[in-house]
């Protein structure tokens, strides 16, 4: 009778661990539908989607941008910003462009390279809608040979006014068009006064365009970085760099300030209050017709100088570079516009010939 006893109660053991087995397994198994039945509830599952897109989005990105680029590297060439930040505190003191790191480019061995041949990026638009960064590497094959169509996108900070010497701003491209072609990209517009625009990021652009032409083998490598200070809807200045590749001819590294001598700007949204010497003619009469014999300068892409009564030489007081007429800054904003009968009269004040 005590093996029988003794028997049965080693034979309760063995079950009662195949029931706590059984139990555990039964728990563990009602834990793990719980954790799926959170993975699929709305808000976690909108949650992991939100992440997985824009993962998704920011890799298309890359790939787009490494594709359209052409570039050797595997990510698009990283903006010259190491500035930035100085120069959106710089102050302007009277000189519209100033050198910086005293005037030589800072590009890396990288995107120097030609190996992949030419190509251009442009930095998606800021949580702003702001204009952020534009980089090439061009030759003269990317020029384009249309004309330019108009511009309809208006950049942040566009309200725009009629002033003494024109209008006050101008759509500036980062890239101008004469070299890439790009246009109403959003991407490569900022406001710009007209002598940011004009002549004083145009006479870098003509240098760029006039040494592409003449050699069409080489290359330049470009930048052109937007300096905003803060959330300021209209940019403080542009940062340009620019360097040849294959032939000497083009370096600078350049600072320009957006500014309009005789206009105070708002840099925080872009208005403008104009002093006596620029007084507004936004809701002037129109100008009487002009004589017959005296033909009416036509309004450009660059400005609408009218050097009919002034003189055949025009000069840029900022740059002392002069330009005649049929070249491509010829017209440009009457503030820093100073006039010669020849060139003879232009060179012996100092100034030099642009070179297209």
């Amino acid at each position: 009778m005590k093996k029988i006893k003794s028997h049965h109660g080693h034979g309760k053991r063995p079950l009662k661990l195949i029931l706590t087995l059984m139990l555990g397994l039964s728990l563990a198994g009602a834990t793990l539908s719980g954790c799926s039945d959170t993975d699929s509830s709305p808000k976690t599952t909108t949650h992991h989607v939100k992440k997985t897109t824009k993962a998704s989005s920011s890799e298309a990105e890359a790939s787009s941008s490494e594709s359209s680029a052409s570039a050797a590297s595997s990510s698009a060439p990283a903006p010259a910003t190491t500035t930035n930040p100085e120069l959106a505190n710089l102050a302007y003191n009277g000189t519209q462009t100033i050198d910086v790191n005293g005037g030589k480019p800072t590009f890396d061995a990288a995107t120097l390279s030609t190996s992949h041949g030419t190509w251009q990026t442009y930095a998606d638009l800021d949580g702003l809608n702001r204009a952020v960064d534009a980089e090439a590497l061009m030759n003269k094959a990317m020029m384009p040979t249309a004309e330019r169509e108009p511009l309809t996108w208006d950049p942040t900070g566009w309200h725009n006014k009629r002033i003494a010497s024109g209008y006050l701003y101008n759509r500036s491209h980062l890239i101008g068009y004469q070299l890439t072609g790009q246009n109403n990209n959003p991407k490569n517009l900022i406001t710009g006064t007209r002598s940011l625009n004009s002549p004083e990021m145009l006479r870098y652009e003509d240098d760029i365009a006039y040494f592409m032409k003449t050699n069409p083998q080489a290359y330049v490598r470009y930048s052109v970085v937007p300096v905003f200070k803060g959330d300021n809807l209209l940019a403080s200045g542009v940062h340009m760099m620019a360097q040849s590749v294959g032939a000497n001819g083009i370096s600078f590294n350049v600072y320009i300030f957006n500014i309009e001598e005789g206009v105070t700007l708002n840099y925080a949204d872009g208005t403008s209050v104009v002093n006596s010497t620029q007084a507004s003619t936004q809701n002037a009469a129109p100008a009487p017709a002009a004589k017959a014999s005296t033909p009416a300068a036509t309004t450009t892409q660059r400005g609408d100088m009218n050097t009919n009564d002034s003189g055949k030489i025009i000069g840029n007081r900022n740059s002392h570079i002069y330009h005649v007429p049929g070249q491509a800054g010829y017209r440009m904003n009457s503030s820093n516009a100073v006039y010669f009968q020849t060139e003879q009269q232009a060179q012996a004040a100092g100034y030099r010939k642009a070179k297209r």
